[in-house]
């Protein structure tokens, strides 16, 4: 028996879900509906003849002045025991740029998410923890937008004092070394 390809065998499972397929490449590419998608990834994971049980990552890509909707939030899929890939795209437009979160299927998700989030403003819906992840606090906007100014000067943020982390500990200790080692001198 001829063995269907991963696109059909998709389209098959997930019935409308799907708003395009396509292969580029050799890669399997198909775009969803932010309504729904949690459905559908559910679907991808947990069908036996789908099994994508590893999301690898998650990003986004800013189409400014290319492409309408704007953004497209960007799922890479792994299925262990079948050794296929399926990339999974949701596009959005700038006024809503919130998706479902995907960490009650795969909790990977949390900080590819935080991550995607951080650098593009899209949110996450139901994330249990959606701060920023590689920049601080006060930074404003966010770096992986083509709009972004690269040239804005962000605000200085003030020296903080973190307690209990290693750098913390071994700062402290270091400097109790150095002011014993100097008073036994004197």
């Amino acid at each position: 028996m001829v063995e269907e390809s991963l696109t059909s065998a998709v389209q098959t499972r997930l019935q409308g879900k799907i708003l395009e397929a396509h292969t580029l490449r050799g890669e399997e590419i198909i775009l969803l509906s932010p309504e729904g998608m949690l459905d559908a990834f559910r679907i991808l994971k947990e069908d036996p003849q789908l099994d994508f049980n590893f999301l690898m990552d998650i990003t986004a890509v800013d189409y400014f002045g290319k492409k309408t909707p704007r953004f497209e939030v960007v799922y890479q899929l792994y299925s262990l025991s079948h050794n296929r890939r399926l990339r999974v795209k949701v596009a959005l437009g700038e006024e809503e740029l919130e998706v479902p979160s995907l960490t009650p299927l795969w909790k990977s998700a949390n900080w590819l998410e935080r991550e995607a989030c951080d650098m593009f403003g899209i949110r996450f819906q139901g994330h249990p923890d959606l701060r920023r992840i590689l920049l601080y606090d006060e930074f404003q906007g966010h770096p992986l937008r083509k709009d972004y100014p690269v040239n804005q000067c962000q605000p200085r943020v003030p020296e903080r004092e973190v307690e209990g982390t290693f750098v913390d500990n071994a700062s402290k200790n270091k400097l109790l070394h150095l002011k014993q080692k100097f008073s036994s001198k004197a």
